[in-house]
């Protein structure tokens, strides 16, 4: 929490001001003519679709890029843009947490504090790094259960989210004034995602600032007292949030907000075939039927997708007609292949189908990859380009890509939508309604309530057993949560 904001700065003089800022990787314009400034005890809200520009925007914030065009101020200093904008930046209190999380899966909680912790007296650092971070996280995060000397490695997703968001709070030498959180909440349950919004709204009032970057509108209006629409790498919306509504955010970003009643309509006409899954935990799906995993993060939902996933596809040899595809939410252990290019990755689940005698068909490789890079729309100019070239968001639509041009009858989704804008999103859901409707089956778990109203069926875990199983009209978010604390009749 910030302290004594004005011996720092005063509430005249922005933590950072960018004026003309661009940025270009050859002859792609990441960013173009770029004006912003951010106060202290702010929260901005910047929103846009998946390739917008909003990570460039946070790396030149936090100075790991220099832009190659205008320049950028830091605490009311000279205005300058060169590579010693990063230690400026952390000079002025300036951090951040990523969209793709940082931490050192091999180091221990408090280790991966250290690293950021430069000046941190070596004194018995150890105890005092944990002690540190167990105050971050229990300020943040209360009741987390997280231990400062686990293993990052050995965490949940959702768990290393929060030692990371805690890491970016935690008192040093220097203490945060600017945090930039990138997708924050994009791997925490409702429940815990609470947790943080009130802490940000903790932390504004008491002068940091905040640039809250989500897809999840509900939370954006629920913290951001200003919000930046940013589309194409321009800032085309800069103005107090009370100034929006959900629906004129979303025309700004430029698609159109999914509507629940589909939803409602979709389940009343849909008829499913013979159950083609039962595992012994009581999940069972059948054929054409989207079925949702939902309940708090980290009671068994993974674990079972898994057990799904790997009892039906544990064969060293490739199959032509694979029994499930797996899309995984936590892409960069999970899913991409960091040294191949776009298309490799999308095409890597059907590499077998289109090969002959252990031989590629490049073209029908090709020809499948351009085929969905129109499809779902990620956004390239040259299919041949790194993975890592594309945004978050992006990378998760190859991912979903990789899945959905499978084969596979049965495709299991591990909270698939990390990072995914809302437009994408409602595309998404077309086409996964739409292979339902050819007789597909879906296993999805979400951390995203509106994702799980989806869902033909849901089952709702609690400590890695099945709590309720929802059908139909049963399925609201209501239920969902009663079914997660146990909220019986004391009658019972």
């Amino acid at each position: 929490m910030v302290k004594n904001q004005k011996a720092i700065g005063t509430e005249e003089v922005p933590i950072i001001t960018l004026a003309g800022i661009g940025v270009s990787f050859g002859v792609v314009n990441a960013l173009s003519n770029i004006d912003l400034k951010i106060m202290p005890g702010e929260c901005v809200g910047v929103v846009g679709h998946n390739g917008a520009g909003k990570s460039t925007l946070v790396n030149v914030i936090n100075g790991r890029l220099s832009p190659t065009k205008g320049d950028a101020s830091y605490d009311g200093g000279d205005s300058k843009a060169d590579f010693r904008n990063s230690q400026r930046a952390r000079n002025v209190g300036i951090r951040s947490v990523f969209q793709e999380l940082s931490l050192c899966p091999n180091l221990t909680v408090l280790e991966n504090l250290r690293i950021p912790y430069r000046k941190m007296p070596l004194r018995n650092w150890r105890g005092n790094a944990a002690r540190a971070v167990r105050t971050s996280l229990d300020a943040i995060f209360p009741g987390n259960g997280i231990d400062p000397y686990s293993v990052v490695g050995d965490l949940s997703i959702a768990e290393r989210q929060m030692v990371e968001i805690a890491i970016a709070f935690s008192g040093r030498d220097i203490d945060a004034r600017l945090v930039i959180l990138d997708e924050p909440t994009s791997s925490l349950d409702g429940a815990i995602a609470d947790q943080l919004l009130e802490y940000i709204r903790q932390f504004c009032a008491s002068g940091g600032s905040i640039i809250f970057i989500s897809h999840m509108l509900g939370e954006i209006f629920s913290v951001a007292n200003r919000l930046v629409v940013m589309k194409d790498g321009r800032i085309i919306a800069n103005d107090d949030a009370a100034h929006f509504t959900r629906d004129s955010l979303v025309d700004a970003m430029g698609h159109v907000a999914s509507d629940g009643a589909d939803v409602a309509e979709a389940r009343k006409h849909t008829e499913f075939g013979p159950e083609v899954l039962r595992m012994a935990n009581g999940l069972t799906a059948r054929k054409g039927e989207i079925v949702g995993l939902a309940g708090l993060a980290g009671h068994g939902q993974a674990e079972a997708l898994a057990q799904c996933f790997l009892e039906r596809s544990s064969d060293w040899r490739a199959n032509r007609e694979p029994a499930v595809v797996f899309v995984a939410g936590d892409r960069a252990r999970d899913g991409v292949m960091p040294l191949w290019s776009i298309m490799r990755n999308l095409t890597l689940q059907t590499l077998v189908e289109f090969s002959r005698h252990f031989l590629v068909d490049r073209a029908a490789e090709k020809k499948l990859a351009q085929h969905w890079h129109r499809k779902i729309g990620i956004k390239t100019d040259s299919l041949d380009r790194s993975i890592l070239s594309l945004s978050g968001g992006n990378q998760q639509k190859v991912l979903f890509s990789r899945a959905l041009a499978s084969s596979a009858p049965i495709v299991v989704m591990d909270d698939p939508m990390r990072g995914v804008d809302v437009g994408t999103k409602k595309e998404v859901y077309r086409m996964i309604r739409g292979e339902a409707e050819k007789g597909r089956t879906f296993l999805w778990y979400s951390t995203e309530t509106d994702e799980i109203m989806e869902c033909d069926r849901v089952f709702v875990f609690r400590d890695s057993k099945i709590a309720a199983e929802l059908t139909g009209d049963e399925i609201t978010e209501e239920n969902m949560l009663r079914a997660s604390f146990e909220m019986q009749e004391a009658a019972q």
